[in-house]
């Protein structure tokens, strides 16, 4: 997912999406999709602010599918583009995420729980860095908190079957990932995987971004 504004971002991205903030020899995205790429050969991405400039700089990366979702909700594409047919597990990943996750762990947990309809990949809480904290019953996800903490939080990577999501949660040009979880918690079909990145950083900020950049 790479459609966001970028705001605290600013004043970098006034000049470019915030996917392609320069990081290592390249870009934030690209570095993401080196990495998923030796796993997952499909990679397919949304964008939105300054889309033809991202989506030019992802042909020259070389993605499966670019689907433009500017001004609608971040969940729009799970129901309302192609992707809604896919009725198998996908990996869904923002693109201001900087992680180290092993992807066939993380699908053999996914089957081992029953192929629920979505899974969150949690993460210890990182200081400094925002999140949504879970609560769960055994791996069942129970409820989502901002402000209440918990020992663990979302780490923006999830496992979602679009198809099944999309049965749950109508088309529409309303619905964002908020709404997305609480019709899976309603039903039963979120689950939170055991299996945590070794690695994980969230880019939110300069700040954020220059942090990261120090740490390599």
């Amino acid at each position: 997912m790479a459609a966001g504004r970028g705001r605290r971002m600013g004043p970098l991205t006034e000049a470019i999406p915030k996917p392609m903030a320069p990081y290592l020899d390249s870009t934030l995205i690209a570095h993401g999709i080196t990495k998923v790429r030796r796993y997952i050969p499909n990679i397919h991405v949304t964008v939105g602010y300054k889309g033809a400039m991202l989506a030019h700089h992802l042909v020259e990366i070389g993605v499966a599918s670019i689907h433009c979702t500017e001004g609608r909700p971040n969940a729009w594409w799970v129901s309302n583009t192609l992707l809604s047919n896919l009725d198998e597990p996908a990996f869904v990943l923002t693109s201001d995420n900087v992680t180290d996750v092993d992807f066939d762990a993380l699908a053999a947990d996914y089957f081992a729980q029953g192929s629920p309809a979505g899974m969150l990949v949690p993460v210890r809480p990182v200081e400094g860095l925002d999140g949504d904290y879970i609560f769960h019953d055994d791996g069942l996800v129970v409820d989502l908190d901002r402000l209440r903490p918990s020992e663990l939080y979302c780490s923006g990577i999830q496992i979602l079957n679009p198809a099944r999501v999309s049965a749950l949660c109508p088309p529409g040009d309303d619905v964002d990932f908020y709404a997305v979880w609480r019709a899976l918690i309603r039903e039963r079909q979120l689950r939170m995987s055991k299996v945590l990145p070794t690695k994980w950083f969230s880019v939110d900020t300069l700040v954020d971004l220059a942090r990261l950049r120090a740490e390599e």
